[in-house]
């Protein structure tokens, strides 16, 4: 099976990318033992508003560079990256609602990584780490329409606590 997003490696370097953007490649134990540890030192909610910046950044960036490189605009590119963050395994995305002039939208997320990480009986929202991706897509698409608006973005809603999926809201 070819995989959905196209990856590629510089064979000098080994470095991975799509479309033009490098990559890591890493289990995901590897990335949520991490995640885990450094949200033991810290205290969830602590890690979680550190986590909130360079995630807002890191997605501002990403729908920067995928709109120019396939050539996507407004809402497109959010859905997009819902697509892309799907096809990666971070979990399966989609938009409930979304309204970019308002800067508002739910955002479900179905086999969160987090989720399926988590030992049974973990409790609590496990998948913080989202809400500052999906802030920073709705802030992209926000400025890239000329609206000066900054979101917020949280985790109404975890699978870890029962639910069949979890939810994010965004809102200015």
């Amino acid at each position: 099976m070819q995989p959905l997003v196209p990856i590629e490696v510089d064979a000098a370097t080994g470095v991975w990318s799509t479309d033009g953007l490098p990559m890591l490649y890493v289990p995901r134990h590897f990335l949520v033992n991490n995640h885990r540890m450094t949200e033991e030192a810290l205290g969830r909610e602590r890690y979680a508003r550190m986590l909130h910046e360079p995630g807002h950044r890191s997605a501002w960036f990403w729908c920067a560079s995928e709109a120019k490189t396939h050539a996507l605009d407004g809402m497109a590119v959010f859905e997009h990256y819902l697509k892309r963050l799907s096809q990666r395994g971070w979990g399966q995305f989609s938009l409930a609602f979304a309204d970019a002039t308002e800067g508002r939208a739910e955002i479900r997320v179905q086999h969160s990584a987090f989720v399926l990480a988590a030992a049974p009986g973990s409790g609590g929202r496990l998948c913080y780490m989202f809400a500052g991706w999906f802030a920073g897509a709705m802030d992209w698409v926000a400025q890239s329409r000329g609206l000066e608006m900054k979101t917020t973005c949280s985790e109404t809603q975890c699978a870890s606590e029962g639910a069949s999926h979890c939810v994010f809201s965004v809102a200015p």
